[in-house]
């Protein structure tokens, strides 16, 4: 399992903190010495999150703070308080999202679900943090991405999936291929501009959380479980978060890195091989460029 290094004085946000991956990091960023932010939609469970924060290390400096990223207002009431309440932000860890919705669901602002909160929440976020980010002296950005990415494709004419037959893995896939896109661009940006500023990538491979709960049982009565797990080799949360743990806190990790189990689907995190599509830097250019559109946000000048 990776060891944390040391991050006092380091001040970090987790999205979906409250329970899995996210829960997971938190809970060793915390132990490590950062301060944590835990954000989460839902307060409940992000109260038991912190308990479980504390529980590990009691005179840890965490927080909870509301956010979801499929409302885009609430993107913002969340970045504008952090901008009030704190003078730099060291670390974000674009790590919430959901999975495999059985049928086309919208955010609050009428983008297709998974889209919307995979990548258009997290891309706004890092856009509106980029000042905090930028005041640190070291700051790093890690986005959780998928092993789904590697088939995915990006489909300009009809992102929201409104003019053809809803599929829900291509839809996910979309939304984590866009999510690597993200971290590279910004590694890019960050290098062009002269920035400290270190932006990675990492993938869970097959880790056992609420994931495979939550989306796929949207709509439904009773709880559905996508579950390979008899025939497929899986990790617990612990194992999982190694490599989004890797890409946020490792002094080594250089910008642009991307990071996944060694197995593939399990094992240790290492360095995680990037497909022809995944290197397609004029693709994620054009992508970073409308999702400004979209998002309505834009990185600072300068």
């Amino acid at each position: 399992m990776y060891t944390v290094p040391d991050q006092t004085g380091r001040t970090v946000v987790v999205t979906g903190a409250n329970s899995g991956t996210g829960r997971e990091a938190a809970k060793r960023l915390a132990a490590a010495g950062a301060r944590v932010v835990l954000a989460v939609r839902n307060p409940d469970k992000g109260a038991d999150a912190l308990a479980e924060v504390l529980a590990t290390r009691p005179d840890a400096q965490a927080e909870v703070r509301i956010l979801d990223l499929a409302d885009l207002t609430s993107v913002r009431t969340f970045a504008d308080g952090l901008g009030r309440d704190l003078g730099r932000l060291d670390t974000l860890v674009n790590n919430a999202g959901v999975m495999a919705t059985p049928q086309r669901y919208r955010t609050a602002d009428g983008h297709e679900l998974q889209w919307g909160t995979n990548f258009l929440g997290p891309f706004a976020l890092t856009n509106l943090l980029l000042p905090l980010l930028l005041a640190a002296p070291a700051p790093r950005v890690a986005t959780m991405t998928s092993g789904v990415a590697n088939a995915a494709r990006i489909d300009f004419t009809d992102l929201d999936w409104e003019r053809r037959p809803y599929r829900t893995w291509a839809a996910y896939g979309q939304s984590k291929l866009a999510d690597l896109y993200l971290a590279r661009h910004l590694a890019h940006l960050a290098g062009r501009r002269g920035w400290a500023l270190v932006s990675t990538a990492a993938h869970p491979g097959f880790t056992r959380t609420n994931l495979q709960v939550t989306g796929p049982s949207m709509g439904k009565e009773q709880p559905v479980r996508w579950s390979p797990g008899s025939i497929l080799p899986s990790m617990e949360a612990p194992e999982g978060a190694g490599s989004v743990l890797l890409a946020a806190a490792d002094p080594a990790a250089p910008s642009g890195a991307y990071y996944g189990p060694r197995f593939g689907l399990t094992g240790d995190p290492r360095p995680a091989r990037l497909n022809r599509r995944m290197r397609d830097d004029a693709t994620a250019a054009r992508l970073w460029s409308v999702a400004e559109e979209i998002t309505s946000t834009a990185v600072p000048v300068g």
